[in-house]
């Protein structure tokens, strides 16, 4: 019988559009992840060559399928899938369409993805200007003086504006815009302030995380005739996840003060967010610290994480501080509405709760460095004691050589040949040595079996 011919490889018929595409992209991120395999079991030349452009040719098909797709598709393909392949699909998604796809996402996803990528597609500088419409923040970008007059904003938001920025915004509001990196006094009479136009000053520190590096970034705030000014050097998750939220929950804001409550809130939110990274890195670093064994680079490689650990717990007090600050001077200002004052209290409550997560984490840094440093003077105990060891085992043997060179030796073997008499003498240095050396390991084994035995009587 003639053979029959081999059909082609077809997919199941996906029972809708989205299955389709969600089908496609994870066939896409099987693929890349079984050829990264075994191209990295594969001994080559310019190996990682050849391992960047396998890795990229199926993101890039990837790349390409959600051009296609529209925004809520994007939004609703990344919320279904397994965390690892939702945070590769959004690295691929176009930087211009990434905050229409957040809008679509819940808070939690938002954050997470904010945190792996955060956007960057704001110009240098930028100034947007946020009013109202149906309950919810409608965003317009304002590019010269004239665009300020279209708008009835209740939030004015400015990234790294220059003098000029600044001050033709300033002209149109009648009131003086600062530079965010000249706000940064300690005092609080120069941090929180209302001026001769009843505008109420605050400068803030915000915590900014990003590839492993952690900084707090300042932020100058104005209250002036019910608008919110801010103005900041560069773009801030917490401004990025409030404007999202704001943009698709109706009534979620209503003022200028309930946006800077609410970006204060989602301050706190973030730090307790970097606050659970940390335990989870001081958990793995606790194990490496409690292993038998600690070698004194593995040590050095602990103090660093640890070190950083210790700068990111500090700074993560230092801008929990901040913020209480500035709620304790609206507060006491009276400037805030019932429901608003009682919006500020729930914060600072929330403060409280991470004063006592930063403490034990401050303590337990301390137990954790103390612990490397312990490892480490007990290699270089270690090592002296290999040494004294060594020095004991040469001792006798010294002696004998000292001996060996007296004249008096020449004189003891008169007669004998000096091959013979010098051979003799080494091979008794020798014999003498090994005595020695393995007389110091039975008195070590039966030091070593005295407290194990002790410690099973102890444990009985």
């Amino acid at each position: 019988m003639p053979a029959q011919p081999t059909q082609p490889e077809t997919r199941p018929r996906a029972q809708s559009l989205f299955e389709q595409h969600l089908t496609d992209v994870q066939l896409l991120l099987a693929r890349q992840r079984r050829v990264e395999a075994l191209v990295e079991k594969q001994d080559m030349p310019r190996h990682g060559v050849v391992e960047d452009l396998v890795h990229r040719q199926h993101l890039v098909e990837l790349h390409n399928l959600l051009r296609r797709l529209s925004a809520a598709e994007i939004a609703r393909l990344i919320e279904v899938l397994p965390e690892e392949d939702r945070l590769t699909t959004w690295q691929e998604v176009e930087e211009s369409r990434g905050e229409l796809v957040l809008e679509f996402l819940p808070d939690e996803l938002r954050a997470e993805l904010l945190a792996a990528r955060p956007l960057h597609g704001a110009p240098s500088s930028a100034v947007s200007a946020f009013e109202l419409r149906n309950g919810r923040l409608s965003q317009a970008r304002i590019a010269r003086r004239e665009d300020l007059a279209t708008v009835a904003p209740i939030w004015i938001d400015l990234v790294a504006p220059s003098a000029q920025v600044r001050a033709w915004v300033g002209e149109f509001f009648d009131l003086y815009l600062p530079d965010p990196e000249d706000v940064d006094d300690i005092e609080e009479s120069a941090r929180f302030y209302i001026d001769d136009n009843g505008a109420v000053h605050l400068s803030s520190n915000f915590l900014l995380s990003r590839q492993g590096a952690t900084r707090n970034v300042p932020v100058a705030f104005i209250l002036h005739r019910n608008i919110l000014f801010s103005i900041r050097n560069e773009e801030l998750p917490v401004f990025r996840l409030q404007r999202l939220r704001a943009r698709t929950q109706p009534g979620y804001v209503s003022d200028g003060k309930d946006v800077l409550l609410d970006l204060y809130g989602a301050d706190v939110e973030y730090s307790a967010d970097t606050l659970e990274e940390t335990y989870a890195e001081l958990e793995r670093v606790g194990r490496q610290v409690l292993s038998p064994q600690v070698s004194d680079d593995e040590a050095a490689e602990i103090l660093a994480e640890i070190a950083k650990s210790e700068d990111l717990n500090g700074r993560i007090r230092r801008n929990v501080l901040d913020t209480r600050r500035a709620l304790s001077f609206l507060m006491r200002g009276r400037m805030l509405s019932p429901e608003q004052h009682e919006d500020a209290r729930q914060i600072l409550r929330d403060i409280e709760s991470l004063d006592g997560h930063t403490s034990f984490l401050f303590n337990k840094i301390n137990f954790l460095m103390d612990a490397a440093v312990g490892f480490i003077n007990i290699n270089q105990n270690k090592r002296v004691s290999k040494l004294t060891a060594i020095t004991v085992v040469f001792v006798p043997i010294n002696i004998i050589a000292g001996i060996g060179g007296m004249s008096e030796f020449s004189m003891m073997t008169e007669g004998i040949p000096w091959p013979i008499s010098y051979g003799a003498f080494t091979v008794a240095m020798a014999l003498l040595g090994y005595g020695t050396y393995h007389a110091l390991r039975y008195f070590e084994r039966r030091e070593a079996a005295k407290r194990l035995a002790a410690r099973r009587s102890r444990s009985a």
